[in-house]
């Protein structure tokens, strides 16, 4: 399963790589980076349909996670990538957007990492 993560703060990439060591090295979960939504989709338009998930982070500078997740829902319809929102504001208004603008997942920093791989668990064949 290849994962897509969104998110302005750098310091991400070290902290999935090391959590997601054992599923990296298994071959199970195989992650990209982008720490901007711009970067996001200009991975989006060049790898089309390899990202099956995107987890982003809501709150980032230029295009925030909630125009990515439009712009993604908008552009990739077949078939969509599953987004999971992920945000250090769990606030109702944030949670709301992102479920109208069709996000798949909500999750609240500091990221949950056991809940995640559950979640990333069911999702894989």
């Amino acid at each position: 399963m290849k994962i897509l993560v969104v998110d302005d703060e750098k310091d991400i990439q070290t902290l999935f790589q090391q959590r997601f060591r054992k599923e990296i090295r298994d071959g199970q979960m195989t992650f990209v980076f982008a720490f901007s939504g711009e970067e996001a989709l200009t991975y989006m338009n060049t790898n089309e349909h390899e990202a099956i998930l995107i987890l982003s982070d809501i709150n980032m500078p230029g295009m925030n996670g909630l125009e990515l997740l439009k712009r993604i829902k908008e552009k990739y319809a077949a078939p969509p990538p599953m987004v999971m929102m992920i945000t250090a504001y769990g606030d109702e208004a944030n949670y709301n957007e992102a479920m109208k603008l069709g996000a798949d997942d909500f999750l609240t920093k500091p990221v949950d990492f056991l809940n995640l791989k559950e979640k990333l668990k069911s999702l894989t064949p």
